[in-house]
C-alpha cells in the first residue's frame, strides 16, 4: 500500500507559506491549501489564484467567523478569561477554531498529513498541533521552521526571496512591516521586528483597529448591553437608537464603536508557554468592553463564594487556552462549570465610551441579588445591627489568638536569651 502523501497546509498566501507549498511539492506531497477567514482582512480571491497557480492540489477556504463568536469567544466571555492579568487572548481562541476546520478538510480529502508555518518558539505550533492530534490522532504533522533541512536551507528572509524567484513564485508587492501581525475579528497582535526591544515605543503607524485616544470624539458614546447566561444578547447604542441582536454582528459593532473610542489597546511582556518571555501589543475593542460589561453584570447577580470557585477556574481556563489545550478533557470540563456558573447571569449593563475608558454607568437585572432595601442606610430592613458585635468578635477570635501567642512565644525567647553565659 503507497503511502498518503496527501497534505493540507495552514496557508496565507504570503511569502513564508507559499515557498512552504513549493518546497512540499518538491518533496513529493500533494498539497491541499487551506484557509480559514476568522474575520481578518485578507483578499481570499487573489490567495486562492496564487496557491493554484503555484501547484496546489485544490484551495478550501471555511467561514467560521460565526462558530468563532459563538462557541470560541463566548466561552471566553463566560470565564471573563484573561491570560496573566491582561492579555484577552484573541490569538489563542482562534487557533483550535481553525485547527478544527483544518481537521474536518483533511477528513474530506483523506489527507494523512497536516503543515504549517507557525515558528519553533512560539505558541502557535503548539495549538494548532495540539487540537489536530486531539480531533485526528493519527495524524502526522510536518512544521518545516523546527526541520533542519529546511531552516538550515532558508536562514532569513533573504533566502525565502532567492528561493521564491528560482521557483517563479510571486514577491510580495507592498513593503513588509517592520514588525508581525497576526489579525482575526477578536483582535489584531503585534510582535517581533522593531517591537523585541520592550523599551522601544510602538509607532503610532502600528495601530489598525483603534482611534488614539486623544483623537477619539470628544462626547462619550453610552452603550447598553443586555446579557443572558453570561452571554451578550443585545446592544443598544444610546445615543443613535441603533440595535444588534446577532452573535457576530454584535461583537463586529462593539469592535466598530470602541475602536473608534480607542478601547481595547494593550503593550505587555507576557510568557509563552515554550518557555521564554515575549513582547506583544494587542488591539481587542470589542473583548475589552465585554470584558468589563460581563464583570459587572455577574458581580450583581452571581453569589460571592460561588463567584470565587468560578474566579480560580477562570484563571485555570485562561491557562489552558493559552498553552493550546481547548481540546484537553480538563478544558472541556472546566468550560462545562463555568457555563453551568451563568445560570442567573441576567440582566443589562450601562457603560460610556470615552478616550479609551470604559465607564459603568449602572445595571439592572430580574435576577440581582442586591437588596435595595437590606443595605440601605435608611431603612433597617430585615436585619439587626446587635448581631454585627457577636460576628465580629467570632472574626477576631483567630487574630487575638494569634497575636496573644506570638507575644508570648517572643517572650519566652528573649527570656532564653537573657539567661544565657556571660
Amino acid at each position: 500500500m503507497s503511502e498518503n502523501k496527501i497534505v493540507v497546509l495552514a496557508y496565507s498566501g504570503g511569502l513564508d507559506t507559499s515557498c512552504i507549498l513549493v518546497w512540499l511539492k518538491q518533496r513529493g506531497f500533494e498539497v491541499v491549501t487551506y484557509m480559514a477567514n476568522v474575520g481578518q482582512d485578507e483578499d481570499f480571491e487573489a490567495a486562492e489564484k496564487k496557491a493554484m497557480m503555484l501547484g496546489a492540489k485544490k484551495f478550501v477556504c471555511l467561514d467560521v467567523r460565526r462558530e468563532f463568536v459563538e462557541e470560541f469567544i463566548w466561552p471566553g466571555v463566560q470565564a471573563n478569561a484573561v491570560y496573566e492579568d491582561r492579555y484577552l487572548m484573541g490569538t489563542s481562541f482562534a487557533r483550535p477554531c481553525i485547527a478544527r476546520g483544518m481537521v474536518k478538510v483533511c477528513k474530506e480529502e483523506g489527507a494523512g498529513y497536516i503543515a504549517h508555518g507557525a515558528t519553533g518558539k512560539g505558541n502557535d505550533q503548539i495549538r494548532f498541533e495540539l487540537s489536530c492530534y486531539a480531533l485526528y490522532p493519527q495524524v502526522k504533522v510536518i512544521a518545516p521552521w523546527r526541520m533542519p533541512e529546511f531552516y538550515e536551507k532558508f536562514r532569513g528572509r533573504q533566502d525565502l526571496f532567492e528561493f521564491a524567484k528560482e521557483n517563479n513564485i510571486p514577491l510580495p508587492v507592498t513593503p513588509k512591516s517592520p514588525w508581525s501581525m497576526d489579525a482575526n475579528l477578536m483582535h489584531i497582535s503585534f510582535e517581533s521586528g522593531i517591537l523585541e526591544d520592550p523599551k522601544a515605543e510602538a509607532p503610532k503607524d502600528l495601530y489598525l483597529m483603534t482611534t488614539d485616544p486623544k483623537d477619539a470624539p470628544e462626547q462619550p458614546l453610552r452603550l447598553e448591553i443586555d446579557f443572558k447566561h453570561g452571554v451578550p444578547v443585545k446592544v443598544k447604542n444610546l445615543e443613535d437608537g441603533t440595535v444588534v441582536t446577532s452573535a457576530l454582528e454584535l461583537y463586529l459593532y462593539l469592535n466598530k464603536v470602541g475602536g473608534s473610542h480607542g478601547i481595547g489597546r494593550i503593550d505587555i511582556v507576557e510568557n509563552r508557554f515554550i518557555g521564554m518571555k515575549s513582547r506583544g501589543i494587542y488591539e481587542t475593542p470589542g473583548g475589552t468592553i465585554l470584558f468589563q460589561a460581563h464583570m459587572d453584570i455577574e458581580v450583581f447577580t452571581m453569589d460571592r463564594e460561588l463567584r470565587k470557585i468560578k474566579q480560580s477556574l477562570s484563571s485555570k481556563f485562561s491557562d489552558m487556552v493559552y498553552r493550546g489545550f481547548w481540546d484537553s478533557p480538563e478544558c472541556e470540563f472546566v468550560r462545562h462549570c463555568i457555563d453551568k456558573s451563568q445560570e442567573c447571569v441576567e440582566g443589562t449593563v450601562t457603560l460610556a465610551l470615552y478616550k479609551g475608558g470604559i465607564y459603568i454607568l449602572g445595571r439592572e437585572s430580574p435576577l440581582s441579588l442586591y437588596n435595595e432595601e437590606l443595605v440601605s442606610m435608611d431603612v433597617q430592613g430585615n436585619y439587626d445591627p446587635i448581631d454585627a458585635g457577636g460576628f465580629i468578635k467570632v472574626n477576631a477570635l483567630r487574630l487575638q489568638e494569634y497575636h496573644r501567642l506570638r507575644k508570648k512565644m517572643g517572650a519566652e525567647q528573649n527570656g532564653k536569651l537573657g539567661t544565657g553565659d556571660q
